[in-house]
């Protein structure tokens, strides 16, 4: 069993909520394994909530690009929000956004790509453009999405500069419909998922595990209050639904209207617009998601000084 450290409580309270005696002692339990940790806690009823244990840190801005079937996302991180609100970090992300367009969605490959007018590739540029601004930079994610039939929408929250900010959504809109519709339609729809951040379109695409894992959960507090299988199991299947309907965007109620579900405004368009509408992809980027900041702690620092 791994030592359990005060970071990884740390860790487990921010991610949970739950006082720092029931996190240490569900690591313990769990042999230091965090994410199993998680569920310890949430079993007993000790966790306020599973909260994302990734928290927006780094700086920058995410970009997004589109041109009519086809939509591209990129973040491209800085080390202070300053250089970020820089018109010269602003251009050179908005370029990226652009040359991804025409790119995978890997990053590896974006960053092989000619950068347009410096006889460079894009990692050279970047690392010209560190030089320059006098800042590390890092470009840590691109996505590409296209569609056969209809557009693909995007929306910006907390733009800082046309189509660049802190989150960046593209949504797949396939059908065969008005394309400005379909168009306004895609921009509500990623207005939702910018807010609500679902894991997945529809329940078939929702990671199985992951579901697995939110049952087992579920069964095993319903188990503790004493209640027999029969009725765990049917308690189990009403708890799933709800899930559903909070990680799965077609089962979500859309927070354009609060009251259709995502998937009932989908076939409401459809019959206003004489075509079946259907969302094939979405793509979320949140600026800094997953990546921990460095937390500078000023009463250590003023004690270290004054032992000094």
């Amino acid at each position: 069993m791994s030592a359990i450290t005060a970071a990884m409580v740390k860790e487990l309270r921010e991610a949970t909520g739950a006082g720092m005696m029931d996190c240490k002692n569900a690591l313990n339990e769990t042999g230091g394994n965090v994410e199993e940790a998680v569920d310890w806690l949430r079993k007993k009823g000790l966790a306020a909530a599973a909260k994302k244990a990734g928290r927006t840190a780094s700086e920058g801005l995410v970009a997004v690009a589109t041109d009519g079937t086809t939509g591209a996302v990129v973040e491209l991180n800085s080390e202070t929000d300053f250089v970020a609100r820089n018109d010269q970090f602003q251009k050179l992300v908005g370029n990226l956004a652009t040359l991804a367009l025409h790119n995978t969605g890997d990053v590896n490959e974006l960053m092989a790509v000619d950068f347009p007018g410096s006889g460079r590739n894009v990692e050279d540029e970047l690392t010209q453009q560190i030089a320059t601004i006098g800042e590390n930079m890092q470009l840590r994610r691109t996505a590409r999405i296209s569609v056969d039939n209809g557009v693909v929408a995007a929306y910006v929250h907390n733009a800082t500069a046309d189509g660049m900010g802190k989150i960046g959504v593209l949504i797949g809109m396939e059908s065969t419909g008005d394309a400005a519709k379909l168009q306004a339609l895609g921009k509500q729809i990623a207005m939702h998922v910018a807010a609500t951040r679902p894991e997945s379109v529809s329940k078939d695409d929702l990671d199985q595990d992951l579901v697995a894992r939110e049952r087992n959960v579920l069964s095993e507090q319903a188990r503790a209050s004493g209640k027999p299988e029969d009725i765990i199991e049917k308690m189990g299947d009403g708890r799933i639904r709800k899930f559903y309907e909070e990680v799965v965007l077609l089962e979500q109620t859309c927070v354009i209207d609060g009251e259709r579900k995502v998937s009932q405004v989908l076939e409401d368009a459809g019959k206003e617009m004489g075509a079946p509408v259907r969302i094939s992809a979405m793509v979320r980027l949140a600026l800094g998601e997953g990546v921990e900041k460095e937390e500078e702690d000023f009463a250590a620092e003023v004690a270290a000084t004054l032992s000094a």
